[in-house]
């Protein structure tokens, strides 16, 4: 082309076609030639297991690229159905792709939709869009979609339909665990919670109590279709107001039972942290750290609701039952009801209950049974950071819970990939027992029993704010210190993955 010879503008169709591959637009109206860009999979890829892809032969027609894309859209919505994070659930939907042999890929994910596209070699755009409507904490589903991912980029796709069977399969496998099993499970994680944090035998039994009839409530609620803010609220109520009666039985001897009023702190407590959404507040932070801030709010928001919901409802017990103490005199309302000036359990019974806990904690998520005995061990490891570092180390509650979390998130991932699952599968399990339930409780306490007794027989609602951040403060600790554990072993998967693949030969 002559420097006065006019330049000929690309036709609409093929100003589409160039963007698809690449180019800018003033790139097309300056005729430029682009450069070509990186593929996707070396951003995407980076810090996941997957990073070591080996890209599949390209389609050669728009049919098999479409069903790739279709293939690698499906794998994404299982895993956003079963609880991953969205920067797994992107690294996911990659890999497949290119797997799969598509080499150029945008993906966005914005809260519960997945919109994927991808030049067909024809230079159409193709656009999938799906929405996850509805999600389920199922972590062994999870893994065998990690496992069927591991294998398609080890071993490639050498036939889309056949792929797409194996995915069906994993779908319609059966649940290692009965519906009753996950209740007993819950009053398991709820029963260890109390006891370590110092709750005697009668406290301890009615946590195991109240987590039955929390489930329950939570399972009908459901059924009625209402969302689960309502069911968090009912939780909240029905662990307050179980926890009273208890708190009554004993205070009348009736039968010789001996309840103190940090018992009944103890109680509440551990039915709070069976209904806190710890997979979702992870989610969140993790979603905010890497670069997904809409799906990260989204999440936040949705964990803030949930909390508030049960606030609602301990705020709710705790003005019935408060009110019904001082009239019988009960003492929980004196200025020493809910104070703890000791420790509140020995090292020993809290590492116990830890693994018991985080064992419990696996079957509620419905892990694979091979992965609950490594939950068990990196809950007991987790107790005995909590509860020694404060003492051997001078660290702060708040900083020992998140030494824990790191050492949780780096030791999960490596175990996780031993065992062919993500390190969330063995991660979150863990962690249950360290939420703040029993901050959340005293706050509210604090800023219920003030409006009800005075200032004087409580903190005050200044002290009852401070100790809900400080809670706040707890579970921002677990979800940013099991990340960087998570990120630190990353340089670790490839010779453990090795390690896994010899053996399994």
């Amino acid at each position: 082309m002559s420097e006065h010879e006019p330049r000929r503008l690309p036709r609409p169709r093929e100003f589409g076609r160039e963007l698809m591959r690449g180019r800018t637009p003033s790139d097309l109206l300056r005729g430029r030639t682009p450069s070509e860009p990186l593929p996707l999979s070396e951003s995407a890829l980076r810090l996941t297991p997957y990073r070591h892809l080996r890209p599949g032969a390209q389609p050669e027609q728009d049919t098999g690229a479409r069903q790739a894309l279709e293939l690698a859209v499906r794998v994404g919505e299982l895993m956003l159905r079963c609880g991953a994070g969205t920067r797994t659930v992107e690294s996911t939907v990659v890999a497949v792709a290119a797997a799969a042999g598509l080499r150029r890929l945008e993906v966005d994910i914005t809260n519960q939709s997945l919109l994927v596209q991808a030049p067909a070699p024809s230079g159409e755009p193709l656009t999938l869009l799906r929405v996850v409507r509805s999600s389920t904490r199922d972590f062994a589903r999870l893994a065998a979609v990690h496992e069927f991912v591991a294998d398609v980029v080890r071993d490639g796709i050498e036939d889309v339909a056949d792929a797409n069977d194996r995915l069906k399969s994993i779908q319609r496998e059966r649940r290692f665990y009965q519906r009753w099993m996950i209740s007993v499970a819950y009053a398991v994680l709820a029963g260890s919670v109390c006891a370590l944090l110092g709750g005697g035998s009668m406290a301890t039994v009615v946590a195991v109590l109240a987590a039955l009839v929390i489930d329950a409530a939570e399972v009908a609620v459901d059924k009625c279709g209402l969302p689960g803010f309502y069911a968090a609220a009912a939780g909240g109520l029905i662990a307050t107001t179980l926890a009273w009666m208890g708190y009554l039985i004993a205070a009348k001897g009736v039968l010789g039972l001996q309840m103190s009023t940090a018992d009944f702190a103890y109680a509440v407590a551990a039915g709070i942290v069976i209904m806190l959404p710890g997979r979702a507040m992870a989610a969140a932070v993790e979603d905010a750290i890497t670069g997904y801030p809409v799906t990260g709010a989204g999440r936040l928001l949705t964990v803030a609701l949930t909390t508030s919901g049960i606030i609602v409802g301990i705020a709710t017990g705790l003005s019935l039952t408060l009110r019904l103490d001082r009239v019988l005199g009960l003492d929980l309302t004196s200025p020493t009801a809910l104070r703890f000036d000791s420790a509140p359990a020995a090292i020993w019974v809290q590492v116990l209950c830890g693994a018991l806990g985080a064992a419990a904690a696996a079957i509620t998520m419905r892990c694979r049974p091979r992965h609950v005995l490594p939950c068990a061990a990196l809950g007991a490891l987790a107790l005995l950071l909590v509860s020694t570092l404060p003492t051997y180390a001078a660290l702060g509650a708040t900083t020992a819970v998140a030494v824990a979390a790191v050492a949780v998130g780096l030791l999960g991932r490596l175990v996780g990939m031993r065992l062919g699952a993500p390190g969330l599968v063995i991660v979150i399990p863990t962690v249950s027992p360290l939420l703040p339930g029993l901050r959340i409780f005293r706050g509210m306490y604090d800023a219920v029993a003030g409006t009800i007794v005075g200032s004087q027989a409580v903190a005050g609602a200044g002290q009852a704010l401070g100790t809900l951040l400080g809670a706040a403060s707890v579970a921002l600790a677990i979800s940013t210190g099991v990340f960087f554990g998570d990120a630190v072993a990353t340089p670790l998967d490839r010779p453990v993955v090795r390690q896994r693949r010899a053996r399994r030969r």
